[in-house]
Order: C-alpha cells, then structure tokens, then sequence
C-alpha cells in the first residue's frame, strides 16, 4: 500500500481545486464580437457586457467571458483562447467577417460547443446550434419600398453595403428584389462602406465624381449616413433629395424627430439590444438543459417622424 504523504495531501487538494474553478460554472460561456470601431459595434459592445453583468449577479452557474476583436483573424486566435484556456462549453459569437469565422466557429462546434451565431452568419450553418439577428431581409425590402413610392418609379439611386457577410448579402438581395418591380429607377451602382463613416464618405466621392445625377442614396447603416451627408454637403449637390440610412441611430432618429435635415425623411429599426438576447437566452436555455430553435429573428419596422420618438434612446451609445 502506497504511504500517503502530507505532500500527496497537498497535490490532491490542489488538484481538486484546480478542477473546482473549471467545474463551478456549469455554463461558461464565451462572447466573441467585433471591437467598437463605430456606433453600432460599440451598441454591440455595450449590450454584450450588459448581459454579462446581469447574468453573472443572477445565476451562480454562469460565467460569462467577453471578447472583442479588431478583424477576422483576431477573432479566430481568441476564439482558440476561449477554446483551450477559459474552457468554454457555450459560445455566443457575432463574426466579424462570414467566410474567414465559418472554419474556426465549426472546429469549436466539433468539440462540443454549443454555438449561437449572431447577426453575421456563417457561410456554412452546419457549424452553430442557433442563429440570432434582426430581419436583414425587411431591413433590405422596407428602404427600397419607401424609396420606390418616393421616387414615384423613376430615378436615379446609389447604394452603399456594408462588410462583406451574409447578412449584407441578404440585405441587398432583398432591395434589388423590390427594385425589380421598377424598371424605371436605375441602381447606378452598390459599393462597401464597410459600416463606416470614414469609408462611407470616400465611397460617396467616388459616387459624385462618376454620377452628375443622383436622386436618392440608400446608405444601409446610419453611420455611414453620416459620411454621405458630409460628402454631399462638401460637393454642394443639391439633387440628392433622400438619404436612407439604417438601424436607428441616435443620432439620425434625434434629426428624423426634430426634421432638422429634409434629406433624413425615414429610417429602418435593427436595434444592437438583439445582441444581450442573445446571449441571455443562450446562456439560461444551456442551464436548462434546452436548445434554442434553429432561427430567432427580431422584426425590422419602418421608422418615421410619427414613430421615431419610440426608437430613441438618448443614453445608448448607439
């Protein structure tokens, strides 16, 4: 029989320890998103860290690790930290580009991970468990219809996307299918902003250079709102009469309200709060023990003057 020494105690208890700090979470739970590098990631941000203080003081059981990457491959080397060093048994994951995050979100999934994509999804589904976003399809159909009816049918549109992801694609698939119906408004051309005002602003240049005529600007996202405007304003063009951000801004939604530029008439709701539900639901499904169904989309409604004090929220950073 093997002497038990004080310094095999010793070991042991460690050992035991050691195995309680990875045990005592039942769901550890990692949040992989973009960094803040406009108004809408940093809402993301904000909402993601919202959930985590809510659910850590709620449920004993959960812990909950936040990242933030500042491009794709970032996001891959944390989501392999989140994997081998904080052990995650639950990953909630907003991709910063679709295609690059599609390989390591699946090698995660393969181990056993439960997975929540949200918003940008993944090229190959097979690798989540659920799907979180706002209704890319309505965000994509309500501007082009409200558009369409503006322009009576005739005229001239450019349009700025956002990154190259699903959900841009299904966004812009979405407003050429309304387009369709209207043969007599030409889309002179769809070029990435990238979500970004200082993007956006160059894209617009590009535009104005190229187009001596433009009736409307569909920009899918306020910030890059703001860059067209700017760009707009710096060239005194006088015949853009709409420009057609997205997701309701604060800020766009503060000059929809007071009617203080006539260019902003109308705005589309994708609020960044989608990312706290996800994550919440997430996390209290996996203590249950329960799946969450395979898509969980928040409707997308058209915002205008009647309506755009509901959507403003002054205290968020979006």
């Amino acid at each position: 029989m093997k002497k038990i020494t004080r310094r095999t105690l010793v070991a042991a208890a460690l050992a035991a320890s050691s195995f309680g700090a990875f045990a005592q979470a039942k769901v550890n739970l990692g949040v992989s998103i973009p960094t803040a590098t406009h108004s809408f990631a940093a809402g993301i941000v904000y909402w993601a860290n919202e959930a985590k203080k809510e659910l850590e003081a709620k449920y004993p059981d959960v812990k909950v690790t936040v990242k933030t990457a500042a491009n794709p491959g970032e996001q891959a080397n944390q989501l392999q930290d989140l994997m081998t060093v904080t052990k995650i048994n639950t990953l909630v994951v907003f991709p910063f580009e679709s295609g690059p995050l599609t390989k390591p979100v699946e090698q995660i999934h393969s181990k056993g991970v439960y997975v929540t994509v949200v918003d940008r999804g993944l090229t190959n589904p097979s690798g989540q468990d659920a799907y979180a976003a706002g209704d890319n399809t309505a965000f994509g159909k309500i501007p082009a219809e409200y558009i369409a009816k503006y322009l009576n049918g005739k005229g001239d549109v450019v349009a700025l996307r956002g990154i190259a992801s699903t959900l841009d694609n299904e966004r812009m698939d979405a407003f050429n299918a309304v387009m369709k119906n209207h043969p007599g408004i030409k889309v002179l051309d769809a070029k990435y902003g990238n979500w970004n005002r200082d993007d956006a602003f160059k894209v617009m240049q590009d535009f104005l250079t190229r187009f001596k005529h433009i009736d409307v600007v569909w920009a899918a996202d306020d910030d890059m709102s703001v860059g067209v405007l700017k760009a707009i304003d710096q060239a005194k063009r006088t015949d853009i009469k709409l420009v057609f951000g997205g997701a309701g801004a604060k800020g766009s939604i503060k000059t929809l309200m007071d009617g203080s530029d006539p260019r902003i008439m109308a705005n589309v709701s994708y609020s960044p709060k989608f990312m706290y539900d996800a994550i919440k639901m997430t996390a209290e499904a996996r203590l249950k023990g329960e799946k969450l169904p395979a898509n969980n989309i928040v409707p997308s409604v058209l915002i205008t003057k009647e309506n755009a004090k509901t959507f403003y929220f002054p205290d968020s950073p979006f």
